[in-house]
């Protein structure tokens, strides 16, 4: 079933990971799709993806942290296809790891510049397309990172509370327009990010398995499909949620 049929998908972060896959994922239930990421190469072989399975789909490069590259992206955006009916806002980094009373000024900021002020400055674009057009749906990428803290990467924590204080507020202040507005939270979930965490230590796999219930991790599928969900018509009474996706972890 094509829940998103008609409908205009952007996806920032997607030219790899949880971000291709959701931007395939939002492809085959039928929406034109627009990849955003400063990795040019990755985004273009995502929307070549898409189009080889016979999707619609553009690649956009963009800095999330800068405001004019936001907003050329959104005017691109419904310059093509002509309206924005959903917004995955996804891009993100992780930054080394440190103890909080060491981490590095600069790889501080980098982290919330991207992270934080990146999906705020999405939001505000994508808003304002929204009240226009007569609503939509935007989802922002947290973490389970977002709900509890995580040794080490303090700016990252940090960011992901921070994306989902920005969807509650966003959420109350715009359901009245026709805006849905949610958060994603996944664990742990088979990309590469989950491979750099893991590094050349494979008994941390096994740790890290140990404390999910389901005793594995997620796919980037499966959080994309949540994505889908989250955006379709079937989640309509849905706004100012923080959806979960760790196979039990949390619970």
């Amino acid at each position: 079933m094509e829940r998103l049929a008609n409908k205009v998908a952007l996806v920032t972060g997607g030219a790899s990971g949880i971000g291709r896959a959701s931007a395939m994922a939002f492809a085959r239930h039928g929406a034109d799709v627009v990849v955003a990421d400063t990795n040019e190469r990755g985004g273009t072989e995502t929307v070549d993806a898409i189009t080889a399975s016979g999707g619609s789909a553009c690649f956009v490069r963009t800095d999330v942290s800068k405001a004019n590259e936001v907003e050329r992206l959104v005017k691109e955006t419904v310059g093509r296809y002509g309206r924005l009916d959903c917004a995955l806002n996804n891009a993100g980094i992780e930054g080394p790891a440190f103890p909080t009373g060491q981490y590095p000024e600069a790889e501080w900021d980098a982290v919330i510049r991207i992270n934080q002020k990146g999906v705020m400055l999405c939001m505000q674009f994508e808003i304002k397309q929204m009240i226009a057009q007569g609503g939509g749906v935007i989802v922002n990428m947290a973490s389970v990172a977002g709900l509890r803290g995580l040794p080490f990467q303090s700016p990252y924590s940090a960011s992901k509370h921070a994306i989902i204080g920005l969807s509650k507020t966003a959420a109350a202040e715009y359901a009245g327009k026709g805006i849905r507005i949610n958060a994603l939270c996944p664990g742990f979930i088979d990309t590469g990010l989950t491979k750099h965490v893991i590094g050349k230590k494979p008994h941390l796999e096994d740790k890290y398995k140990s404390l999910i219930p389901m005793g594995r991790f997620g796919t980037a599928q499966e959080v994309a499909e949540a994505a889908v969900w989250l955006c379709s018509d079937v989640s309509s009474f849905i706004t100012g949620h923080s959806l979960v996706i760790d196979g039990g972890a949390s619970a």
